[in-house]
């Protein structure tokens, strides 16, 4: 007969699977440390030779990196989207600036617009939540910390659209702008008039997204990522002009 015997599972493939989902999921973060070793298995409620065995197979898979000294940590998984000469190229380009914002515009006005549905109230109270810590960073006028929640807004709301694919592409682009490879977040955000035409825009998006009006959210999403084209081409043409008047003048001393 063509049976055999059940084994129970092993223990580490249910941690492996459990830390798997949690990557996944986008809850356990890029470089990320994992709690130590005796708490991890305290935690999931399993040996400690389980925990490593589990924790061995996902470094081998590359999921997980272990630093001398500082433990284990999430692999920077996220890197292999965009290899480091795609990056250079993209950076030296303008037009790639241009197109990331098309691509996004497309990508998060439908993240926009299923989130409205998928959103569940903790996804719709940390939308909240960051948009009202905007509203403080721009009364005290500070475009770093301005242009970090403008990430985190954006990145909560593919995040609340509950697909995974989306959510790490989002997260692998975001990558680059944090960087500042493509543009200089904290540039736009040191307009005062901007910054808060901004806002207001920020809000319209949340305001949609908690009235769950999905068509409205992707408008309002598409309307913001507009103005931030248009802010972004406005600034490449005063830093080529700002270049060419400086070329001017100094060929004008020249003797």
């Amino acid at each position: 007969m063509p049976f055999e015997k059940i084994e129970a599972a092993r223990l580490s493939d249910a941690v492996i699977r459990q830390i798997e989902t949690l990557i996944l999921q986008g809850v356990l973060r890029p470089g990320e440390r994992l709690p130590g070793e005796r708490e991890l298995a305290d935690r999931m409620g399993v040996s400690r030779p389980s925990l490593r065995e589990a924790l061995a197979a996902m470094q081998a898979d590359g999921l997980l990196v272990t630093r001398a000294g500082a433990g284990v940590f999430v692999a920077e998984v996220l890197g292999s989207a965009f290899s480091p000469a795609l990056v250079r190229l993209i950076a030296r380009h303008p037009q790639a600036a241009d197109d990331f914002l098309t691509f996004r515009k497309d990508l998060e006005g439908l993240a926009a617009e299923r989130a409205a549905q998928a959103a569940g109230p903790t996804d719709l109270e940390v939308l909240d939540r960051i948009v009202q810590a905007m509203v403080q960073a721009t009364g005290q006028a500070d475009p770093e910390a301005e242009a970090a929640l403008d990430a985190d807004f954006h990145m909560a709301i593919v995040e609340a659209s509950h697909n995974l694919i989306a959510l790490h592409m989002m997260r692998a682009m975001q990558d680059l702008l944090r960087q500042g490879m493509l543009f200089n977040r904290a540039r736009i955000f040191a307009n005062a008039d901007l910054r808060h035409r901004i806002l207001d825009q920020h809000r319209a998006i949340n305001d949609a997204l908690q009235a769950r009006d999905g068509q409205r959210a992707r408008a309002a999403l598409e309307d913001h990522l507009d103005l931030v084209a248009s802010s972004l081409a406005l600034q490449r043409r005063t830093d080529d002009q700002a270049t060419v008047a400086g070329l001017r003048l100094r060929n004008r001393a020249e003797p």
